[in-house]
């Protein structure tokens, strides 16, 4: 069990940084993050740049040559005339753009779809009920407190509310559970037997509420059967409780530290996106109206962005800056994302073709099509209700990490991936799982611990498992090529770059079987789309074909990354 840290080095702080220059041309096109910006990165010797190369011209081509075919297929494949048509035409609903049908066979996404004016009515009520609040609470405050702990008993108060709303009596559950785990921290402290009772007790609940669909109160007691009579607008609690069960993990491991001394003391000076998490609050702040806003905190409460206990407390003693430009930039991307995935799904029904298993006849080019924008719209439907709550998180006032920092399509390396894909969730990993347990001094081991608890978080099926392991293996390659083609000793070498793009390539085909497998099509799924790619001369064809054109958007990517370090952005994804 993650226990102490090995050393307090991984919580040295750095210079609190201040707001970085906005970035320019091409740069812009990926999200804002303030803790990439790096002056050093910006002083270090780059290549010239190459988007007006003749090489880079022959890579124009391709892409115009190639983007248009992959939209194409899928399109072609969605037509009411096409032969395989009938056989998932009632998976789609009626649609909003152009008369045309959607695809809205997907759950996830479809719960968001169906509940997104209930959400904007939510977060409207909750931020107008905040700023009325502020005024009110504005001639009490001392004229010398600059915190926002004021906004506690609001926050407990909303949540509280919005709970029994949700979940009905099942929000007695809720707080129950959420009481054991304090009870733990507090009478445990820095005992070793904290973080072992904090796994142990948040790994069994887990357990059992998935495994019993979150008890039913009759089921424990017949008297007890009434209070299973008001369940709310969302009954299924169980199905959020796995981002709670993250922060009431954080909120021990904590504490336990402080406890301990371990981390980094407040000197007062100001705390950047990477310094909060990691310094320290007085132990007496570890209190439980502090830990009921912070778990139960409405923006960020039913599917996160996640955020530790120690950076949401910061942000209530000492509230950051959040810029009205900033707010309007991110919720344009929103806007420009939501609309994105709408026109897919209007155009595009490869999710009802997957889950129909409607593509006999498919050649390998549209089984593989329809793979890729299968994963394009896993993408998408996690990045949509991301951003909607963080957005909504910005408005009411803290800030919590960026979940996705780079398109899916933009990733060429396995660990960056991971890092840019769900990043608020790899940010607690590494803090509370991956650096307890050695980090990069037992690399394999800890990745494989790692994947294997990120599958079961996710659900306790064999095809996830499957994907946590396959996830691990497809690490080891990259691993290994840069240990013996390390970029400090050969990255000047004129063959360093191709020869990486060939790896990028072999790195993104891992990378796309490992997510179809893990949250699309299964392994009976993949078995097949290997069988049709692997079982005819048309489909190798294909697979080279493919190939060559992931070298060229590997190389844009390169070029593309180079262009961020230019202007002195590192996100290390």
């Amino acid at each position: 069990m993650p226990g102490d840290l090995r050393t307090l080095s991984a919580y040295k702080l750095e210079t609190p940084e201040s707001r970085p220059p906005p970035p320019k041309g091409l740069a812009r096109l990926t999200v804002e993050i303030p803790s990439s910006y790096s002056e050093k990165v910006k002083e270090d010797a780059h290549p010239p740049p190459r988007w007006k190369t003749p090489e880079f011209m022959l890579y124009y081509v391709v892409f115009i040559l190639a983007v248009p075919v992959m939209l194409w297929i899928p399109f072609r494949l969605s037509w009411s005339s096409h032969p395989n048509y009938p056989f998932y035409e009632s998976s789609l609903s009626p649609g909003w753009i152009f008369g045309r049908r959607v695809d809205n066979s997907d759950n996830q996404y479809r719960s968001f779809r169906s509940g997104f004016s209930s959400l904007i009515y939510l977060s409207f009520t909750f931020l107008s009920i905040q700023w009325f609040y502020e005024i009110a609470a504005r001639p009490y405050r001392s004229l010398t407190d600059w915190t926002v702990l004021f906004q506690i008993p609001f926050f407990n108060t909303f949540s509280t509310i919005m709970l029994f709303i949700l979940h009905g009596t099942s929000a007695l559950k809720v707080f129950f559970i959420m009481s054991i785990n304090y009870a733990m921290a507090k009478l445990c402290g820095g005992s070793r037997a904290t973080p072992i009772l904090t796994w142990v007790f948040n790994g069994l609940v887990l357990f059992a509420i998935e495994r019993n669909s979150g008890f039913k109160y009759a089921a424990l007691h017949p008297t007890l059967g009434f209070l299973d009579g008001w369940e709310g607008v969302y009954p299924r609690w169980w199905i959020s409780f796995n981002i709670s069960m993250l922060r009431l993990v954080s909120f021990n491991m904590d504490y336990y530290w402080v406890c301990r001394r371990v981390g980094v003391p407040d000197t007062g000076a100001a705390l950047s996106e990477k310094q909060r998490p990691r310094v320290n609050h007085p132990p007496e702040a570890y209190t439980f109206p502090h830990y009921f806003a912070y778990v139960l905190y409405p923006p960020l409460y039913i599917a996160g962005p996640i955020i530790t206990f120690n950076d949401f407390l910061w942000q209530m003693r000492r509230p950051p800056s959040i810029d009205g430009r900033y707010k309007l930039q991110y919720f344009l991307r929103f806007v420009g994302c939501i609309l994105t995935l709408e026109f897919i799904l209007h155009f595009m029904y490869v999710v009802a073709i997957k889950d129909r298993k409607a593509w006999t006849g498919y050649s390998a080019a549209d089984l593989c099509m329809v793979g890729f924008w299968n994963l394009i719209i896993v993408w998408l439907k996690l990045l949509v209700p991301w951003r909607f709550f963080r957005l909504w998180s910005l408005l009411s006032g803290v800030d919590p990490p960026e979940n996705m920092v780079r398109c899916m399509a933009n990733n060429h390396s396995t660990l960056g991936f991971w890092r840019a894909w769900h990043r608020s969730y790899n940010l607690w990993i590494t803090r509370y799982i991956y650096i307890p347990l050695g980090g990069t001094r037992n690399r394999i081991v800890t990745t494989v611990l790692v994947f294997t608890f990120v599958a079961l978080w996710h659900d306790l099926s064999f095809r996830l498992l499957a994907w946590g392991w396959l996830v691990s293996l497809f690490i080891l390659p990259e691993v290994a090529a840069r240990y013996l083609v390390p970029a400090s000793k050969y990255g000047d070498k004129p063959w360093f770059r191709h020869v990486g793009a060939i790896g990028a390539v072999l790195n993104i085909l891992m990378m796309m079987s490992a997510n179809l497998v893990g949250f699309v099509i299964g392994t009976d799924g993949m078995q097949y789309m290997v069988g049709q790619v692997f079982g005819s001369w048309e489909g190798i064809r294909f697979l080279l074909t493919a190939c060559a054109c992931l070298f060229v958007g590997v190389q844009i990517m390169f070029e593309y990354r180079e262009e961020e370090a230019r202007q002195g952005i590192y996100r290390k994804c």
